[in-house]
């Protein structure tokens, strides 16, 4: 409990760090477990409202339930909701069918580039964990993109001692990533500690199987699993050795490496 309590510290006090230091900031939020606690933490931090609008990427590919869960959350806590679509890539046919990498870069990267460019945000609060997927382990909490959105991993401010980058030059997109030392397990255990609500999509409901990551119907698969309560999914991550990505399938042929390389989450 004392280490979810200073990983709640630390989010929260990058969360505010964030809030001091960009001018026009938003938060991601996927709809998944992650970026419901980063949502859940900035609300704990500017004291049960978030002052920050949230962008969610729809690729039109989301499973439905997804959808339904972000609206009904949207309107009982008040929150401020972007949502950013390639239009045209769909109007053109551009689906999964094509390729999944083409897919991705079309509907996920270039939708989120555009949607960041028209509201000229220029610091994005992201819910990635650094234990999740190989390349988000060279993420800094702080970290600068050029003017395309692209990351350079090669390039990165040094973290040291807590102190944390947060000027940088005019025209500058940093990424902020307050879960960056979180775990999967971490996750579930603060779900679990607030009460945070979740999609039903994370449990089982009689079927035998369940999502552990979520993403679009067509490129996600779920797991085999029994465990209906949040506490039955943390005994359960304590004996598994599958990564929790496996069922995603832009991961692999290192797919999700090129995607952040080119922007994305």
């Amino acid at each position: 409990m004392k280490h979810l309590e200073e990983l709640e510290d630390r989010a929260v006090f990058i969360l505010r760090e964030a809030y001091k230091n960009f001018d026009n900031l938003c938060m991601l939020w996927s709809i998944g477990k992650d970026s419901t606690v980063l949502l859940w933490l900035a609300r704990k931090a500017f004291f049960g409202h978030c002052p920050i609008p949230l962008v969610h990427i729809d690729t039109s590919y989301k499973i439905p339930e997804m959808i339904e869960y972000r609206d009904q959350l949207v309107k009982k806590w008040g929150l401020t909701m972007v949502v950013g679509t390639n239009t045209e890539a769909l109007e053109k046919g551009m689906g999964p069918e094509l390729g999944r990498m083409e897919c991705c870069t079309a509907l996920k990267t270039e939708g989120l580039a555009a949607t960041l460019a028209e509201k000229k945000y220029n610091g994005v609060i992201v819910g990635v964990r650094s234990d999740e997927e190989g390349t988000r382990a060279k993420e800094r909490y702080f970290s600068p993109r050029d003017k395309n959105n692209d990351w350079d991993f090669r390039d990165q401010p040094p973290e040291l001692w807590d102190q944390y980058k947060t000027r940088f030059e005019p025209g500058t997109h940093v990424r902020i990533h307050p879960l960056l030392d979180w775990t999967e397990i971490n996750i579930w255990e603060y779900i679990y500690k607030e009460n945070i609500p979740v999609t039903g999509l994370y449990f089982d409901r009689g079927e035998g199987t369940r999502y552990r990551s979520l993403g679009c119907y067509p490129c996600t698969t779920p797991i085999e699993s029994t465990a209906t309560t949040v506490a039955q999914i943390i005994e359960e991550l304590r004996q598994t050795t599958t990564a929790e990505r496996s069922g995603r399938a832009q991961d692999a042929d290192r797919g999700m490496e090129k995607l952040r390389k080119d922007g994305y989450m």
